[in-house]
């Protein structure tokens, strides 16, 4: 596990990088075949660097040096700071997140059945496109996999050993 103070400097480092290379994270996105979002996660140590993806990302970034490539491949200690929740486009995220949850819920629940969306085998993306009015607009896609929730029966429960009933 990085210390946050540890973290902090890498991540420093990796914005550092993508500083000099001038590009923003849907060029570099768009470079390596990742979403703009994970390319952030990466460079912030949210997600884990995969070996078969280190050639294009060096590509795209070529002051990435080997020591940062090689902390970018440890699994990243997933966190958030608290705080972050009152940055104000964190906050309205958040905001309709917990005013559209419920209808999001129950859309998912009568779509799909009694589960929810994965966060682990999830893709996200943000866009930026031209509403009718011809004002910008954002768009931010979350793209889980369904996973229902289970009937928990004792037969199926792995640490328990068979019981042989009389």
């Amino acid at each position: 596990m990085e210390a946050s103070g540890e973290r902090a400097a890498v991540v420093r480092r990796l914005m550092e990088v993508k500083e000099e290379s001038g590009k923003t994270f849907s060029e570099i996105a768009a470079e390596t075949g990742l979403t703009n979002v994970y390319v952030a996660q990466l460079l912030r140590r949210q997600a884990h660097l995969k070996a078969d993806t280190v050639p294009a990302l060096r590509a795209a970034l070529p002051t990435l040096t080997d020591e940062l490539v090689q902390l970018m491949m440890q699994p990243p200690f997933r966190s958030y700071n608290p705080d972050i929740v009152q940055e104000p486009a964190i906050y309205r995220l958040n905001e309709a997140v917990m005013h559209f949850g419920e209808s999001i819920k129950e859309i998912i629940n009568e779509e799909f059945g009694d589960g929810i969306m994965s966060a682990i085998d999830f893709y996200c993306s943000v866009d930026k496109v031209q509403g009718a009015d011809g004002k910008d607009r954002v768009v931010v896609t979350f793209d889980g996999k369904y996973l229902p929730y289970t009937e928990q029966k004792s037969e199926h429960m792995m640490s328990r050993p068979t019981r042989k009933t009389s």
